[in-house]
């Protein structure tokens, strides 16, 4: 996810770009929810995200995957890349507005692209407004093009009254955050292997792990004949990337096979159990729109998209997971 004005104005030679600290970070968040505010109107724009944050637990997952703009000793923008093994992605990539006429995006962008290169990445991807040439004018430049829609999707539900602990009515469901240590590693390589079977070096044990140090929700785990055959990394609550009364799936992906659709459904359920269990109201997910079969389950099961934007990819239209067949759910905001 991603924010800038193009103009014709040359880059500022007095801006530095730097690894962002963590005294960074409240200008940081204050910085995303200003630019993303101003740019799709909302009246007060510090009011973009309500108490949902990006900032500080991507930066705590990674801190040396963050870069930040800074003027005159003032921060005016930062970049935060993720390493998803196989697959990166960028965002949110924010600048301050008074310096949206000066190409702090593009200078941002070009050290981050060396990030990339040195974790390896086959495949790269980010998303951004659908609606705004501007933007994918800028990623072109990087190598990056327009592919999919991609849809946020968001379910009502029925929070339990009393809020209960977290369970599921399925019994082949398991939290990372329960499992013995000795049994995380395990749990670890079985979640590397399933999304390796998808696309192949795909890796999401950073979100996985961030979740559970930083608490900021649950990993939740489905299983058939004793094998892990789905798994979702969910966000819930105030100060996590959901927010409060939602929960958000940062990340599900099923393992492919003939009872994937049931999975999926499987999988589903117990995200909306865990949600209820914490009081949350909505379930909000991303399907990137070439996964028909996972955006067409979702939609019968009564999601709806309440916004949508475009992935911009590097590399052919046959490349990364974005295609039919595939029952992965994420967003790259």
């Amino acid at each position: 996810m991603s924010n800038t004005a193009m103009t014709s104005a040359s880059p500022a030679p007095d801006i530095v770009i730097r690894p962002l600290v963590e005294t960074d970070l409240p200008a940081a968040d204050q910085i995303v929810r200003l630019a993303f505010g101003t740019f799709i109107g909302v009246p007060d724009p510090q009011t973009f995200l309500g108490d949902a944050e990006f900032a500080r637990s991507r930066w705590l997952a990674d801190p040396g995957a963050v870069l930040a703009a800074e003027h005159a000793g003032r921060l005016i923008g930062s970049n935060f890349a993720t390493n998803w093994g196989s697959f990166g992605f960028f965002g949110p990539l924010s600048v301050h507005p008074e310096y949206w006429e000066r190409k702090v995006a593009q200078q941002l962008l070009a050290p981050t692209m060396e990030i990339f290169r040195e974790w390896g990445n086959q495949h790269l991807g980010l998303y951004t407004f659908a609606h705004s040439p501007k933007h994918m004018t800028l990623y072109q430049k990087f190598g990056f093009w327009p592919r999919d829609l991609v849809a946020i999707m968001a379910r009502e539900i029925q929070p339990n009254a009393h809020g209960s602990a977290a369970g599921s009515a399925d019994s082949d469901v398991a939290y990372f955050s329960l499992v013995a240590p000795v049994r995380r590693a395990e749990l670890l390589a079985d979640c590397r292997q399933l999304t390796s079977a998808i696309f192949d070096g795909l890796d999401v044990e950073r979100e996985i792990r961030s979740v559970a140090a930083q608490k900021l929700g649950e990993t939740i785990l489905i299983f058939h004949d004793s094998r892990l055959a789905a798994f979702a990394v969910c966000h819930t609550g105030a100060g996590t990337e959901a927010g409060s009364g939602v929960c958000y799936v940062k990340f599900a992906a099923v393992r492919p096979g003939a009872k994937v659709a049931d999975h999926l459904d499987r999988l589903l359920g117990a995200v909306e159990d865990f949600a209820r269990a914490k009081s949350a109201s909505k379930v909000t997910a991303g399907v990137n729109l070439a996964r028909r079969e996972a955006f067409q389950q979702m939609f019968a099961r009564g999601y709806r998209t309440s916004m949508q934007g475009v992935a911009m990819e590097t590399g052919g239209a046959d490349s990364g997971y974005n295609r039919a067949g595939v029952y992965i759910l994420d967003d790259w905001r």
